[in-house]
């Protein structure tokens, strides 16, 4: 998922003040932590995220939820400032790009990757390694699976294609026995 250019703006106002404080690790996992908070209820995510409740209302029930959650000043003031700029709508696509800021910063590369199945994590992590190793960076999968491929895996890390998909390896055995 692609964050719009004012989520982009927002989280890189964020990202800034944390990095200020040297807390973008624990900033981002307090974002991540809210995000699953309002994605796993509909109670919290209607009432926060929708505008037809006023602003104090709802800046109000963020700082409950924030107090209860122990969330950092530095969040509670920029969740208020979201509520005032009528942007809080906008919170998993601020959260999205904040994390590929914060894994920047990093120098981790996210490596899109298609697979015909389910991967469990021993597969998992034997790809991440791989990826990692042909990079020379840590690599984060985000893992998509695709019905139409026949078996194996395509990898897409920014410009970078992987493909080990069964389809392209039949077809390389393929050309390789037309051309002997």
């Amino acid at each position: 998922m692609m964050a719009g250019g004012a989520a982009q703006r927002y989280a890189k106002a964020l990202f800034g003040l944390a990095q200020d404080d040297r807390r973008h690790r624990e900033v981002r996992a307090e974002l991540v932590r809210l995000a699953a908070i309002f994605q796993g209820s509909r109670e919290i995510s209607a009432a926060l995220l929708t505008p037809m409740h006023p602003a104090a209302e709802r800046k109000a029930a963020l700082r409950a939820l924030a107090a209860r959650e122990s969330v950092s000043p530095l969040v509670q003031n920029f969740l208020g400032f979201l509520v005032d700029q009528r942007r809080l709508i906008q919170f998993d696509a601020i959260v999205v790009a904040y994390e590929a800021l914060a894994d920047q910063a990093e120098g981790m590369l996210t490596a899109e990757v298609k697979v015909a199945s389910a991967l469990d994590d021993r597969r998992k992590d034997r790809l991440r390694r791989a990826l990692s190793e042909r990079t020379g960076r840590e690599v984060k999968l985000q893992i998509e699976i695709d019905p139409s491929l026949i078996g194996g895996a395509i990898a897409k890390i920014g410009d970078l294609v992987f493909d080990g998909s069964l389809r392209t390896q039949l077809s390389q055995l393929r050309a390789n026995l037309t051309k002997s």
